[in-house]
C-alpha cells in the first residue's frame, strides 16, 4: 500500500478506536442494560464488551494484501468476549471462513485478505434485539445506536477509499444481511448514511463518497443462508464470480441504490 493510502487507513482506524472509547465512556449504563437483555436468555453469559472495536484491524499492516471488505450486523456473544473482541469469530464467521476455503478460485483467505466491519459495534445476543435494547435504554441509547451506524457507514467509505490506491480500482464490499436495512429496520440509519455517500464506481470521488457500483448485498452467512441462496440463484453456465456479482448487484439495487 502506498504511503498516502496507508496513512489514510491508519487515521480512519484510530478515529474508529477513539469513537469506540468515547461511546463506552458516554454510556456508562450500557453494560448493565445489555446484561439485562442477556439475562432473559438461557443460558446467560457475562457481558464483557458492550461496544466492540474489531481487534483484527490492528493486524493489518502496510504489506497486507486486502482484497475485500465484508460487513456483518453487530457483535454477538463470542465477538464481545474479552478473549476475542473481533468481528465474525462465532458460528457465522466459521461458515464464512469455510465458504472462502471451499472456493479457492475467489483467491481470498478470509482471515488474511478481508477487512471485517459491522453495521454497528453495539453488542446484543441477536441482531433483532437491538430494537429491544433501545427500548430498555431510552432515547439517549437509541440515538447513540443510530449514530454508531452512521459512524460505521462512514468508516466503510474511508477504508474503501484508502484501499482504492488513490483513485484506481476500489475494493469490493460485501454487505451481508439486508433484511433489517429497509425503512424502519434496525439498520435504517446505516442504510440512509450509505445512500447519502453514493459516489462513482471508479476514479476520483469526493471525500466520504463510497464507490457504489462495487457494493454488493447478500444473505447472512448464519445458518448457511448465504450459500443456500447463492446455490439457488446461480444460473447455468455462470462462474462463481459471475453469480456473486449478479446476485449481489440485484440485492443492492433493491435495498440500497
Amino acid at each position: 500500500m502506498k504511503a498516502a493510502a496507508w496513512d489514510r487507513f491508519v487515521k480512519a482506524r484510530e478515529s474508529f478506536r477513539s469513537e469506540i472509547e468515547r461511546m463506552q465512556g458516554s454510556l456508562p449504563e450500557l453494560r448493565a442494560t445489555v446484561q439485562k437483555l442477556v439475562g432473559e436468555r438461557s443460558p446467560s453469559y457475562p457481558v464483557e464488551t458492550p461496544v466492540v472495536y474489531n481487534g483484527a484491524l490492528d493486524d493489518v499492516s502496510r504489506e497486507s494484501d486486502i482484497r475485500l471488505i465484508l460487513v456483518g450486523d453487530n457483535p454477538g456473544r463470542r465477538e464481545q468476549a474479552a478473549e476475542n473482541r473481533r468481528y465474525l469469530v462465532g458460528p457465522s464467521g466459521k461458515i464464512a471462513e469455510k465458504f472462502f476455503r471451499d472456493n479457492p478460485a475467489l483467491g481470498i483467505d478470509f482471515r488474511k485478505n478481508v477487512i471485517i466491519l459491522n453495521k454497528t459495534p453495539v453488542h446484543t445476543p441477536r441482531t433483532v434485539e437491538l430494537r429491544k435494547l433501545c427500548k430498555l435504554g431510552g432515547s439517549s441509547l437509541e440515538k447513540a445506536v443510530a449514530e454508531s451506524q452512521r459512524l460505521m457507514a462512514r468508516l466503510l467509505a474511508e477504508f474503501q477509499r484508502a484501499f482504492a490506491g488513490g483513485g484506481g480500482s476500489a475494493l469490493p464490499v460485501w454487505i451481508t444481511g439486508y433484511s433489517e436495512m429497509g425503512k424502519g429496520g434496525v439498520f435504517d440509519a446505516y442504510t440512509n448514511e450509505l445512500k447519502s455517500m453514493r459516489g462513482l464506481a471508479v476514479g476520483p470521488a469526493k471525500d466520504g463518497a463510497i464507490f457504489a457500483d462495487t457494493v454488493f448485498l447478500y444473505r447472512h452467512f448464519s445458518m448457511n443462508q448465504f450459500t443456500i441462496d447463492l446455490k439457488r440463484q446461480t444460473q447455468a453456465g455462470e462462474s462463481l464470480s459471475q453469480a456473486l456479482r449478479r446476485i449481489g448487484a440485484a440485492y443492492r439495487q433493491r435495498f440500497l441504490f
